[in-house]
């Protein structure tokens, strides 16, 4: 007999997910515990005290940066503002004449309209006097010539009354972007001293402590050098008054007439250029002399506090000498002269991006105004990297 088919369903296979499932969970265990092991990770060591001085100090660089950028664009913002004044005045006047232009030659319609007008050979027929026509056709040509000239005045007066809008316009755009500048500048500085100040609040008395002794460190390496360069420069001052001696000593021993004809001469020149250049740099010191003590204030120009290109400026202009009001600019005023060459007055600039300077005292110091929380004082030229010198007036 036939073997009869089977009438069961077939099984349907069902996969094994349990492996799966177990990985997965593996997974989700092994990423807890790293969670795990990251949260109870010790934190990142503490800076030293070296660092810090270091980030200190950099971040007042760079708010010493921001400074002259605001310096700079405060400056730009006051001339730009008066320029606007300026041109917004002469805009109001300019509107004034095409006003003036304008009331001229609605008389001359207004005539024009309640007088009509004839043509030139009918009012010749029915005039009552023929010379009197004549007369009267003069007259009305010449009123034709003043009514010309008040069309072209209009013109003019309306083309220059555009043109200084424009110019008018533009110069209110560009008063908004320097005032934007300003602003940005502002924010930066007061970021970096924040910065600063952050990082000195979270110091220890002991760390404190610490970093003073590091700036005493500092400071008595900068007046070290300051000292070399003072008998460096002593010494130079002595040989240049020896040969200065001898060479005297050497003219006195020629012809009288003719030595001392020349000698005048030469001494005279001489003598008046240093001793006005002697009496503005004893001007300069005297003034910033004066100002030891005060507080730095970025963005000052005195009287009651200076930053220190504010200082410098104000310090010159005691002299008679009005320099720019950033470092940027100051730096290119004058003769350049070399660090061995320094005589008082004489504006000494540091760093790389020219962000800071002093006004040399002789001897290897100078008087500066250093830094927010500090006050103008004397200080070594070798406390920061010198960029250059210069000599104004």
């Amino acid at each position: 007999m036939p073997a009869l088919a089977s009438h069961r369903k077939p099984r349907t296979r069902v996969r094994n997910t349990g492996p799966a499932v177990g990985i997965t969970t593996a997974a989700l265990a092994s990423v807890t515990l790293l969670s795990t092991q990251s949260a109870l990770a010790a934190p990142a060591p503490k800076p030293s005290i070296e660092d810090v001085q270091k980030k200190v100090d950099d971040l007042y660089r760079q708010a010493g940066t921001a400074t002259q950028q605001y310096n700079q664009a405060k400056e730009a913002t006051t001339k730009q503002r008066s320029k606007v004044d300026t041109l917004l005045d002469d805009v109001a006047r300019r509107t004034e004449k095409l006003n003036e232009a304008r009331r001229t030659l609605g008389t001359y319609a207004a005539d024009q309209y309640r007088g009509g007008a004839l043509a030139p050979t009918a009012t010749f027929f029915l005039a009552d006097d023929p010379q009197s026509f004549f007369d009267q056709s003069h007259l009305m040509d010449r009123m034709t010539s003043r009514q010309t000239q008040a069309v072209s005045d209009f013109r003019t007066q309306q083309a220059k009354a555009s043109k200084q809008r424009a110019e008018a316009v533009a110069g209110l755009e560009t008063l908004t972007e320097s005032q934007a500048t300003l602003r940005t500048s502002k924010q930066n500085v007061q970021t970096k001293l924040s910065e600063a100040r952050s990082l000195l609040s979270k110091l220890t008395a002991e760390e404190k402590a610490r970093l003073a002794e590091l700036e005493r460190k500092k400071e008595a390496e900068a007046k070290r050098k300051a000292a070399e360069l003072a008998k460096k420069q002593a010494a130079a001052k002595a040989e240049a008054d020896r040969k200065a001696a001898e060479a005297a000593k050497e003219a006195g021993t020629g012809s009288g007439t003719d030595t001392g004809s020349g000698t005048g001469t030469g001494t005279g020149t001489g003598s008046g250029s240093d001793t006005d250049a002697s009496t503005k740099a004893e001007k300069v010191m005297a003034f910033a002399r004066a100002q030891l003590g005060k507080p730095y204030v970025w963005g000052a120009t005195g009287p009651a506090s200076y930053d220190c290109s504010g200082l410098t400026q104000a310090a010159w202009k005691a002299a008679g000498v009005d320099i720019p009001r950033t470092t940027w600019d100051q730096v290119n005023v004058g003769t350049r002269v070399a660090t061995a060459d320094l005589q008082p007055g004489d504006l000494v600039f540091f760093y790389d991006d020219i962000s800071h300077v002093g006004i040399y005292k002789g001897d290897g110091m100078m008087i500066h105004a250093p830094k927010p929380g500090a006050n103008v004082r004397e200080e070594s030229i070798f406390y920061m990297p010198i960029y250059g010198s210069v000599r104004p007036g």
